[in-house]
């Protein structure tokens, strides 16, 4: 039987059989080992800058109409700005500063140091919207509602509407803080690089609409 062994060893040394044949390619932009289809992390800026353009334009739409409307006629009524908005936007102010300094320590691999002003953050961000609760409450009893005036009624639209957004914020940071990165598509850096993207543009148009309602009222 010579014979036999020697044809199978040619025969598997043509390729031809023995064995299963290995695909060509490797992990890439972070493909798991289970064979799955890796999504590049790239990807995730790329829908991020996308989403915030459309809340972008959403905002610019509103604020037009604040200013049109606004312009229209003599009904447009001044009412006494709720000084909490001050203290407010220096909350927003110092949540960029921490998660700045969240962002810094994670790249340094200083994961305790990461959770923690991570968590401050989240925890700023908290606390603005019950100061924007509270400005709303103010409002109420100056006797100033959704309904009472156009400068009102833009009031509660513009805040609320940057209160939602900043609840989706809020609500990323806790995803960054509590899920299991071992089995996540995205990296953990990645994942706290978009959302900090995210809450820095939150910041940002905040300052705007503060800055607008403030001066237009």
């Amino acid at each position: 039987m010579p014979g036999t062994i020697i044809d199978d060893v040619q025969i598997i040394d043509a390729g031809r059989g023995g064995g299963t044949d290995v695909p060509a390619g490797g992990d890439d932009d972070g493909e798991g080992a289970g064979g799955s289809n890796g999504i590049p992390q790239r990807a995730y800026f790329t829908v991020i800058q996308l989403g915030l353009a459309g809340i972008v334009m959403f905002f610019m739409a509103l604020t037009s109409s604040f200013l049109v409307r606004k312009g229209l006629g003599n009904d447009w009524v001044s009412f006494n700005f709720p000084r909490i908005l001050c203290l407010n936007t220096l909350i927003l102010l110092g949540s960029s500063f921490t998660i700045q300094v969240a962002r810094r320590h994670l790249h340094r691999r200083e994961n305790a140091a990461f959770r923690r002003w991570w968590s401050i953050t989240t925890a700023l961000g908290a606390l603005f919207l019950a100061g924007q609760l509270m400005a709303w409450r103010q409002l109420a009893a100056q006797g100033v509602f959704l309904v009472t005036n156009p400068s009102s009624s833009f009031f509660y639209v513009l805040t609320g509407a940057h209160g939602l957004h900043l609840l989706g914020g809020i609500l990323a940071l806790l995803y960054v803080s509590r899920r299991n990165w071992r089995r996540a598509r995205i990296s953990q850096v990645t994942a706290t690089d978009v959302a900090s993207i995210y809450w820095h543009c939150m910041d940002g148009l905040w300052i705007f609409l503060f800055a607008l309602l403030y001066l237009g009222r």
